[in-house]
């Protein structure tokens, strides 16, 4: 019984919906930053079910694994500024061919700057 007094200190600051959610059959952890993106009024519950939200998750964190070589190359290559490979995916993202809403798009090309380590906190990205 350890590891379940363990599961439950880690989520103990977790949202009421949230709780247990370590027992689902793939035990991904969605970060916070990206359960923001579906939270409502109050931001106590997202507006869309955890399967909805994870699979969201998955969708995003895969296109910034996918974007990431795209983007040093970029950087590199063409000389890009990182802020200008950043702006640059974001508008891409931001087609309606992406999948993906604006919200998720932002999320999208922040994770990205994580990825590669460019430091970038805040973007400067037109809508």
């Amino acid at each position: 019984m350890p590891e379940r007094a363990q599961v439950r200190s880690r989520q103990a600051g977790a949202p009421p919906w949230y709780i247990n959610a370590m027992y689902d059959h793939n035990q991904l952890e969605v970060p916070d930053s990206f359960v923001a993106l579906y939270l409502g009024p109050g931001g106590l519950k997202p507006g869309a079910t955890r399967a909805v939200v994870t699979a969201r998750y998955e969708l995003c964190e895969e296109l910034a694994q996918h974007l990431l070589e795209y983007a040093r190359a970029q950087h590199f290559d063409a000389g890009w500024s990182t802020d200008e490979v950043l702006r640059r995916c974001h508008q891409g993202l931001l087609t309606g061919a992406s999948g993906v809403s604006e919200d998720e798009a932002t999320w999208v090309v922040r994770r990205l700057a994580e990825l590669a380590d460019w430091g970038w906190t805040e973007p400067n990205l037109p809508a």
